[in-house]
This record gives C-alpha cells, sequence and structure tokens, in this order.
C-alpha cells in the first residue's frame, strides 16, 4: 500500500512518514500543495494524508482538484482548526477523513488501516449493483452519475454517498448512526447534526427542483426514500 503525504510541517511530516513506514507501508512525502497536485495526476495510491495549510495551494483545493478525476482513492485531511463548519468544507472537498492537530499518531494510523479496509471492500462489491433506480432517480455507481428524470444532478461526495445508501436499501429506513458510522467513520459523533446538513443539501438538489418528496424522514429512526 503506498500513501501520499502533503505536510508543510517537516518535524510532522517526518513523524507520520515514520510512523507509517513502521506499519509496513509505502510513503511518499510532499511539502506544498502545487507539487501535490501535479504528483497526484502522475502517480496512483492507495491513501492520502492532505494537510489544509499548505503553501502555493491549500488541501481543500487540492482535494477539490483531484475529486474531478479520481473518487475512489480516501483522502484524510489535517488541519489545526476543530469547526463543524471546516468539516464541512473538507467534505464538501471530498475528504473522507478528518484529524483535527494536535493528534496521537496511533488515532492517524488507524484512520489510514480503516480506510484502506473500506476502500479495498468497495472495490470488490458486485458489479450487478453497478446501476440503482427507484422510481424516477438513476444512479451510476461505476460513473458515479445520478439522473432524475433524464436530467443529471451534480451531487458532492458525502451527498452521493447518503444517496447511495438509501437507495441500496431499497425504501428502508436507514439511521442516523449507521450513516456516519459508513459516510464518516470516526469522525463525528452521533450527536452531531451533521446528517441533517448533508440529507437537506440532497433534498435541495433531488426533490425540490422536481416537486417531489422523496427523501423521508422518520423522527426518532432515521431516512428512507419514499418510492413505489
Amino acid at each position: 500500500m503506498k500513501i501520499l503525504i502533503v505536510e508543510d510541517d517537516p518535524i510532522l511530516n517526518k513523524n507520520i512518514n515514520d510512523a507509517l513506514t513502521a506499519e509496513n507501508l509505502i510513503t511518499e512525502c510532499v511539502f506544498d500543495g502545487i507539487l501535490a497536485g501535479r504528483i497526484l495526476k502522475k502517480n496512483t495510491y492507495d491513501c492520502i494524508i492532505l494537510d489544509i495549510n499548505l503553501p502555493g495551494k491549500n488541501g481543500f483545493e487540492v482535494c477539490k482538484d483531484f475529486r474531478q478525476y479520481n473518487t475512489d482513492t480516501p483522502v484524510i485531511i489535517l488541519t489545526a482548526f476543530g469547526d463543524i463548519e471546516d468539516k464541512v468544507q473538507g467534505f464538501d472537498c471530498g475528504a473522507d477523513d478528518y484529524l483535527t492537530k494536535p493528534f496521537f499518531m496511533r488515532e492517524l494510523i488507524l484512520r489510514v488501516h480503516s480506510l484502506l479496509k473500506r476502500n479495498k471492500k468497495n472495490r470488490t462489491t458486485d458489479t450487478s449493483k453497478s446501476v440503482l433506480i427507484a422510481d424516477d432517480i438513476v444512479l451510476n455507481n461505476l460513473q458515479k452519475k445520478v439522473h432524475r428524470q433524464g436530467k443529471e444532478i451534480n451531487l458532492t461526495p458525502r451527498e452521493y454517498q447518503i444517496l447511495l445508501r438509501l437507495m441500496e436499501k431499497k425504501g428502508e429506513i436507514v439511521s442516523k448512526s449507521e450513516l456516519i458510522k459508513e459516510i464518516w467513520g470516526n469522525s463525528f459523533n452521533a450527536n452531531t447534526n451533521i446528517i441533517e446538513v448533508y440529507v437537506n443539501f440532497l433534498r435541495n438538489k433531488l426533490d425540490k427542483p422536481f416537486a417531489k418528496n422523496t427523501i423521508k424522514t422518520k423522527v426518532g429512526y432515521g431516512y428512507y426514500l419514499d418510492v413505489k
């Protein structure tokens, strides 16, 4: 497994590198955002550890650009800020996980292994489920595209993952805690309102423009798609 470390603090960069190599992971280190963007277009990695405050181009920009052509490789964002607004921005850019500095190196290692395991599982998912249909919603999981009534709906990675889970359940209720665990891992606890925020984003894109009310809330239980 090969990990790209994008961190401009040379001491922290080295510490992360040492910790990962001790886990028998192959690493490559970069210290600025512009170079990171160039390297990501040339090379393939199994996971990316990405600082936010980088010279040249910040981590949000690097991640957003990377997601234009790669939606699969997991990205962990590192930042000195822990506000939920910063986390939402990071996830909107396509990050898979989030760690606030200072952090325990063991915690980072656990997050990396968790994302590597999850990504491997996703790659081996039955391809017969590559296209899901619910009412007039069509989700192509190979192309990562969603259409409703023939019109393409542009979703962020997190919005897409929520819709995917709901469509896989075929009308069954998906709990808030289940969505948090599957999509955000340990980045948020069950008491956060992050799910409500993203479900509202999803409704504004998927339901309201089509005068639909497909994404339903079962108070105290979770969310489901109301489809025939």
